[in-house]
């Protein structure tokens, strides 16, 4: 079983668009919940809201709350289409982190590479989710 937290997250918006919450709002953030309690929150308090087409509530890992939510990717790949890794050896994932902790990290490891060309690395959003 997983630690790893969740949070409920959203309210009153402007319009269906979900961007901009109704009159200059703050985003609700309920939790930290495990995810069988945050689901089990969610449904609870959507109910509350369900004839209002503007309220909407998601689940949000914690890792996004905090930002964290970029990962650095790749390694040392068969050829130089940077589709398939060596044979033996996977792919490499590193995070998650934030965006300029992200940035840090791929500045480091790609100095150590930089003079193999079947050496790539990337960073991805949300690739830890997959």
């Amino acid at each position: 079983m997983t630690d790893q937290k969740f949070y409920v997250v959203g309210g009153e918006y402007a319009d269906t668009s979900f961007k901009e919450l109704a009159h200059g709002g703050e985003r609700e953030v309920h939790g930290p919940f495990r995810e069988p309690e945050a689901k089990d929150f969610w449904r609870t308090i959507t109910a509350k809201t369900v004839d209002n087409a503007m309220v909407r509530y998601v689940l949000t890992a914690e890792e996004e709350i905090n930002g964290k939510i970029y990962w650095i990717v790749g390694g040392e790949y068969a050829d130089t289409t940077f589709m398939r890794p060596v044979t033996g050896k996977g792919i490499e994932a590193y995070g998650p982190f934030e965006k300029g902790d992200a940035l840090d990290f791929w500045r480091s490891i790609t100095a150590k590479t930089v003079d193999y060309a079947m050496v790539r690395y990337d960073i991805r959003e949300n690739w830890g989710d997959r």
